[in-house]
């Protein structure tokens, strides 16, 4: 047991100082390095960049614009008739909305009828579409002062020809300026 306890401290020396011997390099002799400590790095954010003040875009002058580049959109009635249905409502729900927030801006609610019916009839007709329009704003809010009403009866057709698909159209409340 003893040779044998020998024999282990004698592989442990010698693989000992193959490490030793390989760690060193060709030369055989060691070779001391200095490493070079670079000083601390101070991070600092960066500033934002300094401008001059970019002037804000022009304001929108609104009572320039179209009614329908504003987003007022026309409303459409049925046959002979001068009532609002529940899909007006809705778009001059909207439409009012519009106009509230932009109080400078004056519109003409022109009334328009079909072809069918005379001429005196149908402006009558036109003129109490435009009329209901414009009382059915003012009922939401909207300044009467800012609403013109007019009728063109069958004179101003939206769409040329007949059937009722062209009719249909020029059954109508349109937004104009005034």
């Amino acid at each position: 047991m003893n040779i044998r306890l020998r024999s282990i401290q004698v592989t442990i020396a010698l693989g000992a100082g193959l490490l030793l011997l390989n760690g060193c390099g060709k030369s055989g002799k060691a070779v001391q390095t200095t490493a070079e400590v670079a000083p601390p790095v101070e991070t600092v954010a960066p500033r934002p960049a300094v401008t001059p003040e970019t002037p804000a875009a022009p304001a929108t002058d609104y009572t320039k614009l179209q009614p329908a580049e504003m987003g007022i959109e026309d409303v459409f009635f049925a046959y002979d008739e001068h009532a609002l249905d529940d899909a007006a409502m809705r778009i001059l729900s909207r439409n009012a909305r519009i106009l509230k927030e932009h109080a400078d801006v004056v519109v003409m609610i022109e009334g328009h009828c079909d072809e069918r019916g005379t001429f005196e009839y149908n402006l009558a007709l036109g003129e109490k579409r435009a009329h209901g329009v414009r009382d059915y704003l003012a009922s939401l809010g909207v300044n009467p002062g800012q609403m013109r009403v007019t009728s063109y009866g069958e004179t101003k057709p939206l769409e040329a020809g007949t059937g009722e698909s062209v009719w249909a159209r020029n059954r109508r409340a349109h937004f104009a300026r005034p």
